[in-house]
């Protein structure tokens, strides 16, 4: 309980040490988020596959949030925050180590498993973390203290994105160009072999450190005291009961869509940044710059959002950068050439605030006994980001459509979702003032 004088304050003090700690790992899987993107320009370079199949790396990623998010927050209720914790950890873990054997296959299918099994782990770090930060202190000022921890994920994402634009992807043999074509294509079988089997290890070894970066962080909360803050002492919901009550709750229930439409868009302006400006001739490597210019405007855009919540009405600011996300994906579509990269590099600053402030906004008058259960929801959500890349792929498998490059006319599906979520800002920005 939150004494009166303590309501402004972001984290009460007695929780400072575990807002820290947890804070990281909002780091930590940000960083496996977007070394992975990359990986799907990789993978369809390197296996030879069409766009579409090569998304199929993010349907296994983000499928794997949809698969365990409900399971973690039933293990969460049963039992601890800190015991979820250790678990999405030791999943993380072993899910990363499977790129070795993965590698040694020269399989994309095993690629694909350890990336779902690495998400498990992803699953109940996020389905833990996010509702152990929104407990870490006052309701009032919950929708912005996680919008403070959730402005490290960008950090990660920024570390994830620097070790493939500087690691990974200016080593990719099969990458190497000769007049803008590419080289790997001209080969035949035998010439092949040997540069996939390079290029898989050069794929593999980051996902090998960052499993025993997660180790070495799963020992040190073996040792952290993590406060379980799950309701009032004694007091045990039934699982029907938690459901009954969300599903009553209309800002909640349709705050699960609107984050399902988000996530989906999130990836796919991300994904196919590489494509995009692929189309327009330009390498892995200086695309993935790109890239890393987008996670930098995420980033700034996450601790200016903090600071103005201040001020505004989350439902209002969402909507704010609503209507500029589909504007700035206007661009992306309509506008060919530089300007429209630069439109679709503009967009990550309109998402810096979408994930935590729909979460903040869903969860904001669920009971504190229902938070797990309803934030495994929201995480479980995260499938949008597995169902809609690989729809997108096939539309940029297409080539060209209407007179227009495929690449650029893929980009009404985000388009749809930001015209989702702004519509659910509207909403709820309404309900807030009532």
């Amino acid at each position: 309980m939150v004494k009166n004088g303590d309501k402004s304050k972001l984290v009460d003090r007695r929780y400072l040490l575990p807002f820290i700690l947890v804070t990281s790992l909002f780091a930590l899987w940000g960083f496996a988020n977007d070394i992975t993107n990359p990986m799907v320009a990789a993978f369809q370079t390197l296996m030879e596959l069409p766009a579409s199949e090569a998304a199929l790396v993010q349907f296994a990623f983000y499928g794997g949030y949809a698969t365990m998010a409900i399971p973690a927050a039933l293990f969460i209720r049963r039992y601890s925050y800190k015991r979820g914790i250790l678990i999405g950890l030791g999943l993380y873990a072993v899910g990363a180590f499977l790129f070795i054997p993965a590698a040694s296959q020269q399989s994309f299918a095993f690629f694909c498993v350890s990336l779902y099994i690495l998400t498990f782990g992803l699953a109940f770090l996020e389905t833990t973390a996010n509702p152990l930060i929104f407990s870490l202190g006052s309701k009032d000022t919950a929708t912005r203290r996680l919008n403070l921890a959730q402005a490290f994920n960008p950090i990660g994402s920024l570390l994830g994105m620097s070790v493939a634009s500087l690691v990974v992807l200016p080593n990719l043999i099969s990458d190497e160009r000769v007049g803008g074509e590419l080289v790997y294509k001209t080969l035949d079988a035998a010439e092949k072999a040997p540069i996939r089997e390079h290029d898989l290890a050069i794929i593999r070894d980051p996902y090998v450190a960052l499993g025993l970066v997660v180790l070495v962080i799963f020992v040190i909360f073996m040792y952290v005291m993590i406060p379980n803050l799950q309701g009032q002492k004694g007091v045990r919901v039934s699982n029907k009961v938690t459901l009954g009550n969300l599903w009553r709750n209309k800002p909640y229930r349709l705050g699960v869509v609107a984050q399902m439409f988000y996530v989906a868009a999130q990836i796919m302006v991300w994904t196919f940044i590489i494509q995009y400006a692929d189309n327009l001739g330009i390498d892995k490597a200086n695309a993935q710059n790109y890239n890393i210019c987008a996670m930098l405007l995420f980033l700034c855009g996450r601790f200016v959002t903090t600071f103005l919540m201040r001020f505004c009405n989350s439902g209002t600011l969402l909507a704010v950068f609503g209507f500029g996300a589909i504007i700035a994906t206007l661009g992306a579509i309509l506008v060919e050439g530089m300007f429209g990269l630069y439109c679709l590099v503009s967009i990550s600053f309109f998402m810096s605030l979408m994930f935590p402030t729909i979460y903040g906004i869903a969860l904001e008058n669920v009971r504190r006994e229902d938070t797990s259960l309803g934030a495994a929801f929201l995480v479980m959500a995260i499938v949008g980001g597995a169902l809609m890349p690989p729809l997108q792929g096939m539309v940029i498998d297409q080539g060209t459509l209407f007179g227009m490059p495929a690449v650029n006319l893929s980009y009404v599906l985000p388009l749809i979702c930001f015209i989702v979520v702004t519509v659910y800002a509207l909403g709820c920005r309404r309900l807030q003032k009532s």
